[in-house]
């Protein structure tokens, strides 16, 4: 088993979760979060002022699945989030040694 988590702009939210969903993988975990890479953030103007936003808005997606859906799921995502553009995100992949369904008591495979 392994979560794949992503993280990627906030706009392609609804296109991500469509694009896991017509794969199959249906739960996942939507936090919003702040963050920069190379893009290093950008200069805003307001009420006249100008400021330097350090922390751009991002979503970060949580999915865990079996270890035979990694590759499909990574194209998934990677399908759907991208737009060529600095800043479209990363996706880390890490194991998952033990998954309890609390309604139910089960565990691994069967939890997801």
């Amino acid at each position: 088993m392994k979560i794949v988590m992503a993280i990627i702009k906030p706009f392609k939210l609804e296109e991500v979760r469509d694009a896991l969903t017509a794969i199959g993988v249906h739960g996942l975990t939507v936090t919003e979060v702040k963050g920069y890479g190379r893009q290093k953030g950008h200069t805003e103007i307001y009420r006249g002022a100008e400021y330097a936003v350090s922390f751009l808005p991002k979503i970060k997606i949580e999915v865990a699945i079996a270890t035979e859906q990694v590759e499909k799921t990574i194209e998934a995502i990677t399908g759907a989030a991208k737009t060529g553009q600095i800043g479209d995100g990363k996706i880390f992949v890490l194991g998952l040694d033990h998954a309890v369904r609390i309604r139910t008591g089960e565990a691994d495979a069967a939890a997801l």
